[in-house]
């Protein structure tokens, strides 16, 4: 069997460097990468400085991600190009189908790209929820209502995120756009049968699983007609659903288990552990530094990431950083998508 090297949990950071407490911590064996925030950034040579020094910390590699799916879901803005929401391709696939796919892929990979080149692995991107009109929080960061046509979009918003060099992960399994309340204020209830879930919200998912993507990460939603507890706690809807039922062979991401939508798996470390025995491959643990050591202090050491696994969402660094803005790709592809957006760089 292949030795499980990294740490499943993933911690942000408080600045713009990185301190000697936080230096310390991730080279903790538990801790396997750092997810960024908008505190995080000031340039992109700070931003390939902080990411360096991440990677100087241990021998063993440490995984950087963010979220920057575009719209209001973007940490990284100055010097970056301006991306959209998800549903900005959704609108332009109505008016012109091939056009709306067309900027999609272009917006995949001018994501992919620009962050690779600052030492970022990976996007948590895309949403694979569907805008129902229903929940606030994914509104437009979702390409469509149609899961046809979300599976559409998303397949060539990945491709371009795959020809970059990223990989993607979805989100939110299995699916969030069929509660109104947000799960960073309180914990949403789908009193849904699987049948109906399957039929609507799954559909993406399981496209993309069947599709090999690298990478899903889970809600905290709660589905009583399924199972007693919230996905990202549940071995039914993770091992006996995700993993056998439709295959998927790829990584398990945790949304953030600071989040209100957590709160009945107990304490931190409480939460930590169901959700790894669930099924749960990384964990995030975000804006709460005590949380963070008290798993750290307490998670057994069984729980860790296989280096298969960890080679899925590694990133493949290609492109000068420093040459980026003279590569006639980049200057092409940004060009289209700011003149179709309207929005600046």
């Amino acid at each position: 069997m292949q030795s499980k090297l990294f740490g499943p949990l993933i911690i942000d950071l408080i600045s713009t460097e990185l301190s000697s407490e936080e230096a310390e911590l991730l080279a903790h064996p538990l801790v396997g990468g750092v997810i960024y925030f908008t505190r995080n950034y000031s340039s992109p040579t700070q931003i390939q400085a902080l990411s360096k020094s991440i990677r100087a910390v241990k021998d063993k590699p440490l995984l950087i991600m963010v979220d920057q799916e575009g719209g209001r879901v973007q940490r990284f803005k100055d010097q970056f190009t301006r991306l959209p929401p998800a549903a900005f391709y959704g609108q332009a696939y109505d008016r012109q189908a091939a056009l709306g796919l067309d900027l999609a892929e272009k917006g995949g990979w001018l994501m992919a790209t620009e962050l690779l080149q600052q030492g970022v692995d990976l996007s948590l991107a895309p949403v694979f929820d569907l805008n129902k009109g229903l929940s606030s929080v994914i509104g437009d960061r979702a390409f469509h209502q149609d899961p046809l046509i979300a599976v559409k979009l998303a397949r060539a918003f990945i491709r371009g995120m795959q020809t970059a060099g990223m990989a993607a992960t979805g989100k939110h399994f299995p699916g969030h756009g069929s509660v109104a309340p947000d799960s960073h204020l309180e914990l949403p209830v789908d009193p849904r049968p699987f049948e109906t879930i399957e039929k609507e919200d799954l559909q993406p998912f399981i496209q993309f699983i069947n599709d090999k993507i690298p990478a899903l990460m889970t809600a905290h939603i709660l589905f009583p007609a399924v199972d007693k507890m919230p996905v990202s706690f549940s071995s039914y809807w993770l091992r006996d659903i995700l993993r056998q039922r439709l295959h998927f062979e790829g990584v398990v991401i945790s949304d953030d288990l600071n989040m209100h939508g957590a709160n009945m798996a107990g304490n931190y470390l409480e939460r930590a552990g169901l959700a790894c025995e669930a099924g749960c491959d990384l964990l995030l643990v975000c804006n709460n530094r005590p949380a963070v050591l008290q798993v750290l202090d307490g998670l057994p050491s069984r729980f860790a990431l296989g280096r298969d696994k960890y080679d899925l969402l590694r990133g493949r660094f290609s492109l000068d950083p420093a040459t980026l803005r003279e590569n006639p790709l980049w200057q092409e592809r940004r060009d289209f998508l700011l003149e179709h957006t309207g929005l600046t760089s």
